[in-house]
């Protein structure tokens, strides 16, 4: 109950309550060979595991997407998700529904409109994709999750907008190809919050921004 007094000095209740605003987390959480990179040479994410192989961390991701209400996408990596999951069935990959049903945001200044198969289109924000992502942060809601695109990520890491890492390091060296991280210009302090290994191989860290 919010305590209020009256001109006299006595305390009156109203039924109104409160709660302090606290700001969404940004979650970056990306998979990358165990020598730093998020693409192969190639261009390719072939080393990454397959889905039966990890299947276990599939169970560990459903339930994390309870925790987010929003994807956030550059537009490579809409257009590669957009040519997968949409059609893609809980049978084969468990966390399809969940993952389908979540709104997503496109950071574009391309695109003109962001169709995802028969579940509801993603929402296009163009110009300055650090301060729209900003504004969102502000936003009511769950946490946002930002998968792949990289060079939106790399801003964003410069900004100081992530506040979650959420690192699978596959077991795989693949000599080269696109680093995940650029040139930094000054250290970021981050602390573990989780740590583990799947079936798989894959080494998982998830770490949070000192702030």
């Amino acid at each position: 109950m919010l305590a209020l007094y009256d001109a006299g000095g006595d305390q009156q209740t109203t039924p109104f309550s409160f709660k302090l605003n606290i700001m969404r987390k940004l979650i970056a959480e990306e998979w990358i060979s165990l020598d730093g990179f998020a693409v192969d040479k190639q261009g390719s994410l072939d080393f990454f595991p397959t889905t039966e192989e990890n299947r276990y961390a599939d169970e560990r991701q459903l339930k994390f997407l309870d925790t987010v209400d929003m994807i956030l996408l550059g537009r490579k990596t809409y257009e590669l998700f957009v040519d997968y999951w949409p059609t893609v069935s809980t049978e084969k990959e468990l966390i399809a529904d969940k993952l389908n049903e979540i709104p997503k945001v496109v950071i574009s200044n391309s695109l003109e409109r962001a169709p995802w198969g028969s579940w509801a289109p993603a929402t296009i924000m163009s110009g300055d994709a650090v301060s729209a992502i900003r504004r969102l942060k502000q936003l009511p809601g769950k946490n946002i999750i930002l998968w792949g695109s990289i060079s939106l990520l790399q801003s964003l890491v410069k900004a100081d907008l992530i506040d979650q890492y959420r690192m699978q390091i596959c077991p795989s060296i693949v000599g080269g190809g696109r680093a995940l991280f650029d040139a930094a210009e000054q250290y970021k302090s981050l602390t573990v919050v989780e740590q583990g290994v799947t079936p798989s191989g894959v080494v998982y860290v998830h770490y949070e921004r000192g702030r």
